[in-house]
């Protein structure tokens, strides 16, 4: 006997949709561990050549290889389920994403193309449009085309990019290349991990996280460059210790971190009271804490939120960056103290 699947009929593309509902977890916070992501990897070959200038070793932000004695080449995918209910907004909001590893390693995006898992049976292929449109938006802002991409039916929805960029080989920005007794800049507050929570478990919406998510982070490595820096990194699902933590055990050195420099997205500080902590951001932090020493007063709601998984964050710069808050120093050593 023939058994056929049920098909539900898609939902009316003017119909409330709440995308979050259809996703186990949102945005960078529904990573895999970081722990489980370096075993799992580990060992890995097939990045042979004189010509990779960074690979697998350090779990930087993107490849880049050399192509000529002065372009390196940066290739980078980044994709994630919905983070926000609005279409179009997570379109932006994993467009940035996907662009903010490129900038993150010093380079310029300048062709990408489109990732997506769409649950066709259940979602109305208007909001893919939606979704789709969100991510040009943003890549035009950035003035980076997008050609084309790969797309499967998928239980559950996802989106995001392969982008492809250029930078200098002399001037790249790499987690590998921090030094001790230098400023800590963030280019963007934390707390969005919080306030996406809250908004997939309550439907509230916070625009100054979007707003924040959706900032493409082209202006601050511009800064970062002029400015002399020659180690960075993006901060995403591992949240502000976790990127923190690879970047002082890639460059061998440690940091202080002061938690009250800190910017934090207005609302976050409240969720955080209210207990919109996700599991990704508790996984970040028992991932960190045997590297962790926190001072007299830090509270564990402290590290929580440093560890706060985060979606399209800022750079984490060594080096002072104009305009931006200093978060912190390095220091010779190794580990993190949090005071």
């Amino acid at each position: 006997m023939e058994h056929t699947r049920t098909q539900k009929p898609p939902l009316s593309a003017t119909a409330p949709v709440r995308l979050t509902g259809f996703a186990h977890g949102g945005g960078c916070a529904c990573k895999i561990p970081p722990g489980e992501l370096e075993d799992a990897v580990r060992g890995l070959t097939g990045q042979s050549g004189a010509g990779v200038l960074v690979g697998l070793d350090d779990g930087d932000d993107a490849a880049a290889v050399l192509v000529r004695e002065d372009l390196a080449v940066l290739s980078t995918a980044d994709f994630f389920t919905p983070v926000v209910d609005d279409a179009y907004d997570w379109g932006r909001i994993a467009a940035a994403n996907a662009l903010s590893d490129v900038y993150a390693m010093g380079g310029r995006p300048v062709m990408a193309i489109n990732l997506v898992g769409w649950p066709r049976d259940e979602l109305p292929m208007e909001l893919l449009t939606e979704v789709l449109r969100g991510g040009l938006a943003v890549a035009s802002e950035a003035g980076c085309p997008v050609i084309g991409g790969h797309s499967i039916d998928d239980p559950e929805p996802k989106y995001g990019m392969a982008v492809t960029g250029v930078a200098d080989p002399d001037r790249l920005l790499r987690n590998d290349a921090a030094a001790p007794g230098l400023p800590l800049t963030l280019t963007k507050p934390i707390g969005v991990g919080l306030l996406n929570n809250r908004h997939k478990t309550t439907g509230e919406v916070f625009p100054e996280a979007v707003a924040t998510m959706t900032r493409l982070n082209r202006d601050a490595a511009e800064a970062a460059l002029a400015a002399g820096a020659r180690a960075a990194t993006d901060v995403t699902g591992f949240g502000l210790l976790g990127h923190l933590h690879k970047m002082c055990r890639a460059s061998g050195v440690g940091a202080v971190l002061d938690r009250r420099a800190v910017p934090l997205v207005e609302g976050a500080a409240q969720a955080l009271r209210d207990g919109y902590v996700s599991g990704g951001t508790r996984r970040n932090l028992d991932w960190v804490r045997p590297h962790l020493q926190a001072a007299t007063g830090v509270a564990e709601d402290d590290l929580l939120l440093l560890a706060d998984a985060q979606t399209s964050g800022g750079l984490l710069v060594v080096g002072e960056v104009p305009g931006y808050p200093v978060i912190g120093h390095t220091v010779a050593g190794s580990g993190i103290t949090v005071r």
